[in-house]
């Protein structure tokens, strides 16, 4: 949800009001080399979902804001477990709709610590505070545990939130007999049902919403690349441009050198 002719026009945009010179822009591994390499360009850096907190800081104490992108909701859940107020974050549209400067006034960019991208994760985005309601009233007792690319107002509905690894350790490490809703691709929640029979793991959403990203990677092309690369063939390379690859590869180096 974030084209790179959108992130450039909206970041010349920010030159012009003066705002990106006190701007670093960070953003989120699943996102195309093109963006990485937009970061990498302009002094900022990849984060995960695990180490969003760390990024945020390294950015913080460089400039006074951040442009977050492409998963809004994973810049404003860790950057209000900061303390960094509502308030301060504005959300840049990209959309026609919005208009010129991503649908906000001056004031609120001047103001704002954060910058957000209108983009979501179509999968987490569907795990609402209703579905959370719903499962504790089915499961009294229940844990309920979301990951931060979830809706702000879930998140905080939520028992806990964190990465894929902070959800799976919580879940592998939690007692036998417990219960879990789990807000996050629903392949993973299925995989750490099976790997742990001694609890109930269940998806918040009854509708389940598989990641058609996610689904590209199977068992079945990944045998037949590797069976074709024993046979001599090359099936499926991927080449990315060294004027993308270098700066992408910038911000990653950056993002691996935070502690």
């Amino acid at each position: 949800m974030a084209d790179p002719d959108d992130v450039y026009s909206a970041w010349a945009e920010l030159e012009e009001l003066g705002i990106a010179q006190d701007t670093l822009p960070v953003t989120y591994m699943n996102s195309a080399a093109s963006l990485k390499a937009f970061g990498g360009e302009r002094g900022g850096a990849v984060c995960t979902s695990s180490n969003a907190k760390k990024v945020m800081e390294w950015a913080f104490a460089k400039k006074k804001r951040v442009l977050f992108f492409p998963d809004q909701h994973l810049g404003r859940n860790t950057g209000y477990a900061m303390g960094i107020p509502l308030e301060q974050m504005a959300l840049w549209g990209w959309a026609r709709p919005y208009g010129s400067m991503g649908g906000r006034t001056l004031d609120e960019l001047q103001q704002s610590r954060v910058i957000l991208w209108a983009g979501h994760c179509s999968v987490h985005q569907r795990f609402t505070p209703h579905q959370i309601d719903e499962a504790r009233a089915k499961h009294p007792g229940v844990t309920v545990i979301v990951h931060p690319e979830c809706r702000w107002e879930t998140v905080q509905a939520s028992d806990l939130n964190g990465s894929t690894e902070f959800i799976a350790k919580t879940i592998g490490s939690a007692p036998a007999g417990t219960t879990f809703a789990v807000g996050t691709e629903i392949n993973l929640v299925s995989r750490l049902a099976k790997e742990n029979p001694d609890k109930t793991v269940f998806c918040l959403d009854p509708v389940v919403c598989p990641c058609s990203t996610m689904y590209r990677v199977h068992p079945a092309y990944l045998a037949w690349t590797i069976e074709s690369l024993a046979e001599g063939r090359i099936v499926n390379q991927i080449a990315v441009p060294e004027e993308i690859a270098g700066p992408a590869k910038l911000a990653l180096d950056r993002m691996l050198a935070i502690r």
